[in-house]
Formats: structure tokens, sequence, C-alpha cells
């Protein structure tokens, strides 16, 4: 099958579309910038985006004006995922430029998305204002930090507790406040959430039914509101302990533990925190 080429019919001004870009400028640099700062525009449509080639490698990367993205790595069964959105920069061709792991990476458009080619030609006059380069190199440290904080969050075992961090991790930087609740406008589907904290779709589905029952998250119109505040961050196991706890099993699956017994003990003798299914026969 042949890759149709993408849609770069446009351009666009970059620091109209992206303001905060600069920030750092004065008042007489700002308007200097804004007719020599200009790019390509390519159009992502909804859904599975299969990303440029050699024809939009020779620049820097893509700069999302609009939209939002999801990147999935995939090494053997196992797999990880980031949102990307609007002021993130991304390299799609970059991949696996001379990994030795094996991996697997896939591109979806969750919104119609909207992203600005920093080519060459757009390097050109971003070039004659250094104060603009340094914010798109700040983006990138932001963007490995947001990461890091998200890996800290799939290692909590619990996947409620998961889906509470991840959702306030996300309105950190799309939420908004509306008569007093916090508004995350986006509309992440289960399988999408599953991706985002390594978890199967289906405990997903399950943990995000128990929040909504605890008055915790509920699906909103556009979004998702937060009704509680995030967890606290406390040391040694997630509590309370009423609450099952999922753990993957070799099939991929994750398994529903017994919440441990307040003495230490589960009833009938067993041990706290194990499933009847792990007795010897």
């Amino acid at each position: 099958m042949t890759r149709r080429k993408p849609s770069l019919d446009s351009t666009c001004h970059l620091l109209r579309e992206d303001p905060e870009l600069a920030r750092p400028l004065t008042a007489r640099q700002r308007a200097l910038a804004v007719d020599a700062c200009t790019a390509r525009v390519l159009d992502v449509r909804r859904g599975k985006w299969n990303q440029p080639g050699d024809e939009l490698s020779d620049g820097v990367g893509l700069l999302v004006l609009d939209g939002l993205l999801l990147r999935r790595v995939s090494v053997g069964r196992r797999s990880g995922a980031e949102l990307l959105g609007s002021g993130d920069v991304v390299g799609p061709w970059q991949e696996d430029a001379g990994v030795k792991l094996r991996r697997a990476t896939a591109w979806r458009a969750l919104q119609i998305t909207r992203l600005a080619v920093l080519d060459d030609l757009a390097l050109e006059g971003l070039a004659q204002y250094p104060e603009i380069m340094r914010e798109l190199l700040k983006r990138s440290v932001e963007r490995s930090r947001r990461l890091a904080v998200n890996m800290a969050i799939v290692h909590r075992p619990r996947v409620d507790i998961r889906l509470q961090l991840l959702f306030w991790h996300l309105a950190d930087r799309w939420g908004r406040v509306r008569n007093g609740q916090t508004i995350l406008p986006l509309r992440l589907s289960h399988s999408v959430l599953a991706d985002l904290i390594a978890a199967q779709r289906p405990t997903v589905t399950t943990a995000l039914a128990d929040l909504a029952s605890r008055g915790i998250v509920r699906p909103a119109p556009d979004g998702w509101l937060l009704l509680a505040p995030p967890p606290e961050d406390r040391p040694g196991p997630d509590t309370p302990a009423a609450i099952p706890r999922q753990v993957p099993t070799r099939r991929g699956r994750d398994r529903v533990l017994e919440p441990p017994h307040p003495r230490g003990r589960a009833p009938h003798g067993r041990r706290a925190g194990r499933d009847a299914s792990t007795r010897p026969g």
C-alpha cells in the first residue's frame, strides 16, 4: 500500500498560533517576529495516524498547535503511552533510529490535530530569536518531567489510585474550574485510560464505576468531573484496605486480590491478600 503524502497546503504564523512562545520577547521584538516565524501546517484526521516519512524529516520536529495525540510504545507484550497536546514538540520519524531493543510505536489522533512543521525553512525564521528556541527546549524538558510523573503513577499497585492520580496529573495542564469544581475537558475512553496507566481495560471500567459510586470521579459530557482532591501520598501500601487490588497475571489480565484483614490474617486461616485460587489443591 502506498503511503499518502501529508497535506501541507497551508502555512501559519507560529506566534499567533502559540503566543506563549513569544512570552520572553519585548513588544518590539514580538511585532517583528510574528511575520518572520512561519511554518507549514500538517492536518491529521481523527484516528490512527501513519506518521510522515522522509518528506518532513529535515527539521527538529512537529509543534502541536491544536488537538490531542496518543503515542503508544510496546515492548513485547507490555506497552506504555503518553498524551500530547498543544505546545508539545514531537518527532515521529525519530522513533527507532539506531536502537537495538525491539519495540513498536503507534500514534493515534484522539481529536482533529494541527501540527506546525519545524523544518529547515521554519528554523531560519526561529533562529533569529534565541528566546523562542529556548522556549521550545523548555517544553521538551517539561515533557520528560511529565513522563517521569506518569511512570511513578503506574507503579502504584491499585488501579483506582492510578486513575485518580492520572486525572489530577492531566488536570494540572488541561483542567478547568467550573462552579467550584474541577473539570478535565478531555474525552478519554476507558481503553485510552488503560494505556496511560498500564492496566487492562476491564479493570479500568470496574475502577471507574467504583470511583463514581464513592463520589470521587464522574464522567461529564465534555470529559471528567473531579469531585475529590488528589489522594494523599503516604509511605507503605495504598490504603484504605477495603478496596480490592488489581495485579497482572501471566495471561495479561488483572487479578483481584482480597483486601488484607485488619489484623493481618484473612478469615478461615488464609493469609492476607491471598486469592483462594492461589492455594495448593
